[in-house]
């Protein structure tokens, strides 16, 4: 296990009570991690604020089950100017959003204060499990929901995470009111630290291949001849130069390996840009 008593911030991206700062709490409580949390807007503020503080973590969003691949944080990650930040490990954290508000009580609930994006993903529920004269009022955020039930009686509710029903003080009236019963979002802790070896460890790099014909195809044969598992590949612009891309690989193996130091070093020869994202011991998706 790493040894994180020097840290002194962990910071996710809010706003407060988000699944992010759920996962936050779970990497804390996982890698006896006493440091103070701290909730940014942006994924580039996070990476900035690691990048320029090395008693520091940072918490983000990586891959969606529904919407894939989280662009934001690989790019920002790719570009940061410390090349020792690299990823420390990951978690699965399920989507369960509930129904909140300060009874216990709820069939007295004539009202939902939420914002439209929850409500969009609460939809069914609304619809077939609320009063079809149910009160709905647009808010600005989560947190100002659950907020903002102290102006309004008992009757009323929001739409949170538990998280949100701890910080808030409110009571779970229901859990998964979600539609989607399966959806679920990797995180991913990273800072300028080292990993261990563990015999179940994943490795992450970032690359790009020259623009001629076999460059690609030529780097991945490097991982087969090796026998190198890749499970997960994504490729998107390179922000630099219009029709040029970066691919995102994660394969099985821990960078202390021999057999992987030889693979990023072939990587490397064959590669016109490469950058080491981290290795690091697997986590298993949440079964649904």
């Amino acid at each position: 296990m790493q040894n994180f008593e020097n840290v002194q911030t962990i910071c996710y991206l809010g706003p407060q009570s988000s699944f992010t700062e759920m996962a936050k709490d779970y990497f804390s409580e996982k890698l006896k991690i006493n440091a103070y949390g701290q909730a940014f807007e942006t994924i580039k503020q996070i990476v900035e604020y690691v990048n320029n503080n090395p008693d520091t973590l940072g918490v983000l969003p990586v891959e969606n089950s529904i919407r894939g691949t989280i662009r934001e944080t690989l790019d920002n990650l790719i570009l940061a100017k410390n090349p020792n930040i690299k990823i420390l490990a990951e978690y699965y954290q399920p989507i369960n959003y509930c129904l909140l508000s300060r009874t216990t009580e709820i069939y007295s609930i004539s009202g939902i204060i939420a914002p439209p994006d929850m409500l969009a993903k609460c939809r069914d529920f609304v619809k077939n499990d609320m009063p079809f004269n149910v009160n709905i009022i647009e808010s600005p955020s989560m947190p100002e929901a659950a907020r903002s039930l102290q102006n309004y009686n008992l009757t009323y509710s929001s739409i949170g995470t538990p998280k949100t029903a701890e910080t808030f003080y409110l009571n779970v009236l229901k859990e998964n009111i979600n539609d989607d019963k399966t959806d679920q979002t990797r995180y991913i802790l990273f800072g300028d630290f080292e990993t261990e070896e563990t015999g179940n460890d994943k490795t992450s790099i970032a690359f790009s291949a020259s623009n001629k014909p076999g460059a690609l195809l030529q780097i991945l044969n490097i991982f087969m001849k090796n026998d190198i598992n890749l499970s997960y590949i994504a490729s998107h612009p390179s922000n630099h130069q219009f029709g040029e891309y970066i691919l995102t690989v994660t394969f099985d193996g821990h960078v202390r390996n021999p057999q992987i130091i030889k693979t990023l070093q072939e990587v490397k020869e064959k590669a016109k840009f490469m950058k080491f994202l981290g290795s690091y011991k697997k986590a298993k998706p949440v079964t649904l």
